[in-house]
């Protein structure tokens, strides 16, 4: 490991040797400066790893000097030594982004301590974070060969979230190839549970299934509906659980979070199937009966999610809440977003405002359309960064910021995840034939069975029929499904990018976060 350099800045440089010494036996390589000036033209010519300078000191003073080294190197770590505890001092030195100060006199076990924190965190969180990974490996490991149930599987998915925004920041290559090898095993496992498990929990009058998408806002929504308190519901389309806890500490700002749960995206992990099942409080089967002209099959001509509103208001009146003031606001574009903004004050003699944000599904999917988006959301971490920094200079986020000092209520949703796709797959169908990557419906599909759930009889998954004889295959983990013309064209312009509608944790365990103002 290379020698680390410390340029420690102080007009009275002299009375510290024997500090300088201690450090230089740590391995420390120490240059002195007595005044700002000399500091600041040092810095310009010099790789330097941590500045330590004294907060009063002649000609220019410490905060003087520091925001002229950031103005050089805005990322340099600086330790601001200083005599005075001053608030306002405090304040406006860690404004200036200082990475640490101290209160003088200062002993050399604190400027170690302070050094070794700065300089070593990265490695030292590297180690910790594998120390414990290697022994949740072990018990991660033994829960999937536990014949987990769907609870478990919840918390299974949430552990390895857990663990891959850790191994994130340890940026150990080797970890996250032991990790990634891990979540794959786990996804093969939960393609098993979800081909065994699937037909039962849909079936009708079924007492042992989890909370799934017709069956969210009668559990997790309308329970918190109150005359007086306005109850916000966010659906942000295509936010898998990882993307949620990353932007979970923008929301934590301004909001109270009360509970941090998932639900079960129903099967396709797909906009019309998945959103129409949470609005109607009904799976895509019973959808059509009861909305025949409202009901799209994929191949029909029209939107697919136009009449969400409608939904909606059936099923209030459904179970008999009828009385509930709602709105329901769809953003799509930017204008929507800013339009939003300007009118959520208005929103809040609602006893219900349902908001839905089609930013993320935009984005996923013009990340499969456009280069630069493909460079930009390249993997997981970088598909997550993007996030994040969508949200916080979103219209959404101005638009909750607006609100959150009130007295509500507010619970953020999705309809599905989604999941980056490698593994290419043959199969062969008539025109009929969806083009969705990762399922497909249509007649005489010809695939390979290992690769699929597959349903002949669509009914059994709750979902319509569109045609005699369809059948309705989803695929597994990260397989996506790609027909055999201009087979080695599509492999390679699809591979690596995120797609829906398939089964594997990141699309079918979506988040439902409860959160009150502060």
């Amino acid at each position: 490991m290379s020698i680390a350099k410390i340029l420690w800045v102080d007009d009275e440089i002299d009375s510290l040797k024997s500090q300088i010494l201690f450090l230089e036996t740590k391995g420390y390589e120490i240059q002195t400066m007595t005044n700002g000036f000399d500091a600041v033209e040092f810095v310009k010519d010099h790789i330097i790893d941590v500045v330590l300078l004294d907060e009063t000191m002649p000609g220019i003073t410490g905060l003087q000097t520091l925001q002229q080294i950031k103005a050089i190197h805005n990322n340099l770590p600086v330790v601001l030594i200083t005599k005075n505890e001053a608030e306002n001092l405090m304040d406006e030195a860690i404004g200036s982004q200082i990475s640490d100060y101290l209160i003088k006199p200062v002993n050399p076990n604190q400027v170690w301590l302070s050094l070794k924190k700065i300089i070593d965190n990265k490695r030292l969180v590297a180690e910790k974070t594998t120390s414990a990974y290697q022994q949740e490996f072990s018990s991660l490991f033994m829960a999937l060969n536990d014949n987990p149930d769907y609870l478990k599987w919840m918390d299974i998915y949430k552990k390895l979230v857990y663990w891959e925004l850790e191994i994130q920041k340890s940026d150990s290559p080797e970890m996250q190839e032991v990790f990634a090898a891990q979540k794959q095993e786990a996804n093969t496992e939960f393609f098993k549970y979800i081909s065994k498990n699937y037909a039962s929990w849909v079936a009708p009058n079924s007492v042992a299934s989890p909370i799934m998408s017709h069956t969210l806002l009668p559990f997790k929504v309308f329970p918190h509906i109150e005359k007086g308190t306005p109850l916000f519901f966010v659906l942000i389309d295509n936010l898998r659980y990882d993307q949620w806890k990353t932007i979970q500490p923008i929301f934590a700002e301004s909001f109270r979070i009360m509970e941090d749960e998932t639900f079960y995206s129903i099967l396709p992990t797909a906009t019309q199937y998945a959103r129409n099942a949470i609005f109607a409080g009904m799976l895509p089967v019973e959808i059509e009966k009861k909305f025949p002209t409202q009901w799209k099959n994929d191949e029909e001509e029209g939107g697919k999610n136009l009449h969400e509103e409608a939904f909606l208001k059936a099923q209030l009146m459904r179970l008999g809440k009828s009385d509930v003031k709602f709105s329901y606001t769809k953003i799509t574009n930017h204008f929507d977003g800013q339009k939003l903004v300007d009118n959520i004050h208005n929103l809040m003699q609602n006893d219900l405002n349902v908001i839905v944000y089609n930013f993320v599904d935009m984005l996923s999917h013009a990340r499969t359309e456009m280069e630069v988006l493909k460079e930009l959301a390249g993997d997981e971490t970088s598909y997550r960064s993007l996030t994040a920094s969508w949200f916080e200079h979103s219209p959404l986020h101005q638009a909750l910021k607006k609100i959150a000092e009130k007295n509500i209520q507010l619970i953020v949703a999705t309809d599905h995840g989604s999941t980056r796709v490698k593994t290419p797959a043959k199969v062969i169908g008539d025109k009929q034939t969806t083009a969705n990557l990762r399922y497909k419906h249509g007649r005489n599909l010809d695939y390979e069975p290992k690769d699929v759930l597959a349903f002949r009889d669509p009914k059994l998954a709750g979902l319509p029929v569109p045609n005699v004889n369809s059948t309705f295959i989803f695929a597994k983990g990260d397989t996506f499904l790609c027909y055999p013309n201009n087979y080695n064209h599509f492999v390679n312009y699809y591979k690596n990018t995120f797609q829906h509608g398939g089964i594997s944790l990141e699309e079918m365990i979506v988040p439902i976060i409860r959160m009150s103002s502060k």
